[in-house]
């Protein structure tokens, strides 16, 4: 049996699932600011964007956060449809959870509700408070989520840790300096400086910094570790006969998906070089038709540079071993010849829990429809590639997006 599915909807086709608006919110610390408040907000951006009004959705998709189980209770059980004053229009309200790579799951949940009929218009949304969250709950829950707590749980394994297991693997892998590995989260300061939005703006970063910066968990140095944050994003999707009727000329379609789930605990991977890049990639880059040499850019899960150099690898967007060099020549870069997280990244724009990922999709779909900020804007960009993983890197999830217009 063949291991890729071929996409059954055709370009242009009247059930074929389009984005047609992002929303966002600046991510950082804002203790002022609240969870429900903050969810309103993109909410009304993202539909504003799509020139859309809230009783013009009939299907409410919510992405989990992770520093409130209360707050997270009150999105499972509907509280959105009230706070939009959605109440008897919307059909459904749900959550969809994978940690990391949940926008990309979205996406797809959205995509097959739309192209089955059972939606129309699909609003999705995120927020996250983990920059206003207590800290001590934070390391708390980050030392245990995700972690198997028969085996690597007693060892002190925890994310940081994680990241600098893979990072350790990587850097023999590949013979990577520690001045290239840090080029990696230059290259994404860089980009947050162009980024409104982002927790970094304002504050340039050099590889010298990075590598001042303290040890955190061998050899990864503070700089080299996500800053947890509050955020917020949301996007709208439709199809294409709706938009099409609402007069939208600009769209972003789906053009290929891919996906591969290599483990659930850290110790099962069996090669933390590499992880599950390659096959996620190639299954989308065959339902899609094209690859990267077609792609424009692309927006990559980055919570930590190694896992980012092993994604642009395994995408093919770079030969195998020379991700972090390929980032240290600055091809990544503002101006490079193939720019990568044009918003900063979850290193520089704030890592937003599972919105980390949320934030790398709008981001692409916002420079796809040409909505960024000039200085930061891609000019005539048309595709452009998606990268999720969630929990210890158990997944490598691939969306392959195109822009669409009449």
């Amino acid at each position: 049996m063949a291991d890729t599915w071929p996409l059954f909807i055709e370009k242009g086709a009247p059930n074929d699932p389009v984005f047609v608006g992002v929303g966002e919110i600046p991510s950082g610390k804002y203790p002022e600011r609240s969870f429900i408040g903050d969810l309103t907000d993109v909410a009304l951006r993202a539909l504003a964007d799509a020139k859309m009004v809230p009783h013009d959705v009939d299907t409410i998709m919510l992405i989990p956060n992770l520093h409130s189980v209360d707050a997270q209770a009150d999105l499972i059980f509907s509280r959105m449809v009230e706070e939009l004053g959605v109440a008897g229009h919307i059909k459904s309200s749900f959550m969809v959870h994978s940690g990391g790579s949940t926008s990309d799951n979205a996406v797809r949940a959205a995509s097959g509700l739309i192209a089955s009929g059972h939606a129309r218009t699909v609003l999705v949304l995120q927020c996250e408070r983990w920059g206003s969250a207590d800290l001590q709950k934070m390391i708390t829950m980050l030392s245990k989520n995700g972690i198997p707590g028969e085996w690597e749980l007693p060892t002190g394994i925890q994310f940081n840790a994680i990241g600098a297991l893979i990072t350790q693997r990587y850097m023999a892998e590949s013979g990577s300096t520690p001045e290239e590995m840090a080029s990696i989260c230059v290259t994404l300061r860089n980009w947050a400086q162009l980024n409104p939005n982002a927790m970094y703006k304002g504050k340039p970063l050099t590889v010298e910094q990075v590598l001042s910066s303290r040890m955190v968990a061998d050899p990864l140095h503070a700089m080299e570790c996500p800053m947890m944050a509050d955020g917020a994003a949301a996007f709208v999707m439709t199809s294409e006969e709706n938009a099409q009727k609402r007069g939208i000329k600009t769209r972003v379609r789906v053009a290929g998906s891919g996906g591969s789930v290599s483990h659930y605990s850290i110790g099962q991977e069996p090669d933390l070089a590499k992880l599950g890049w390659r096959k996620a990639s190639d299954r989308a880059y065959e339902q899609s038709g094209w690859g990267p040499e077609s792609a424009d850019f692309a927006e990559v899960y980055d919570s930590y540079a190694a896992v980012t150099a092993i994604a642009i690898e395994g995408m093919r967007i770079c030969p195998e071993g020379q991700g972090a060099k390929w980032f240290a020549a600055g091809h990544g870069n503002p101006g490079g010849s193939f720019p990568i997280n044009t918003n900063g990244g979850l290193l520089s724009a704030g890592h937003t829990g599972v919105g980390g990922g949320t934030a790398l999709l709008i981001e692409g779909v916002r420079q796809l429809l040409w909505r960024a900020e000039p200085e930061r804007q891609i000019l005539d960009c048309q595709r452009c590639i998606v990268g999720g993983s969630g929990g210890s890197y158990m997944d490598a999830q691939v969306l392959l997006l195109e822009r669409i217009t009449n």
